[in-house]
């Protein structure tokens, strides 16, 4: 959110060509994309991208099952709606590590606003650990890292009751938006009231 410079970090590192892959269009996963030529992401996040000030003229599409070659290090895009409709996690497949941006990790999970979705996020816990024996790492965009594979069943039973009702929370509030705050242990979500 705070890194206007990512293009020139980015060039400090390597004299390849540059694109930049989002994740999805949070505030703080965008701030310094408008400086990049391209910008891949998931179409469903567009709308999200463009609500929040981007201007990058026309992001390329990347899908579900699109495989994006770094030169001989191959990452698999794997949708991940929930968090926000068009959020990806990306599978570097022969590193063995899963790069899971906000939908899996340790720390506050945000689950309220417009176009977040509870059952999405869920189903999206089932699609990551579903492909669970083709990684041993995960990397998050915030919190502990790196996760190990197994906090993943651990966020899916918390999902679980907090949609059937039975997951205790307190009343909060996050940018003027009031919301429901499950401090869960394995993480906390932070929900729509």
């Amino acid at each position: 959110m705070t890194t206007k410079n990512a293009r020139e970090i980015a060039e400090s590192l390597t004299d390849l060509p540059l694109q930049l892959i989002t994740t999805h269009a949070d505030i703080d996963h965008i701030a310094g994309n408008d400086a990049f030529d391209t910008v891949l992401m998931h179409p469903a996040e567009y709308v999200n991208y463009i609500s929040r000030g981007a201007s990058h003229p026309s992001p390329t599409p990347v899908w579900d099952g699109d495989e994006i070659d770094l030169g001989g290090r191959p990452l698999r895009v794997i949708t991940q709606p929930g968090h926000t409709p068009g959020s990806i996690a990306l599978l570097d497949i022969n590193q063995r590590v899963l790069f899971s941006a906000d939908s899996v990790q340790d720390g506050e999970i945000f689950l309220f606003g417009p176009m977040r979705n509870l059952i999405g996020y869920r189903q999206s816990l089932d699609k990551v650990w579903a492909c669970r024996t083709e990684y041993d790492t995960i990397y998050p965009s915030h919190a502990s890292l790196p996760l190990k594979p197994d906090i993943i069943p651990e966020l899916m039973a918390c999902m679980d009751q907090i949609l059937a009702g039975k997951a205790s929370f307190r009343q909060g509030e996050r940018f003027g938006v009031p919301i429901k705050i499950y401090e869960m242990g394995t993480a906390v979500f932070l929900c729509d009231e």
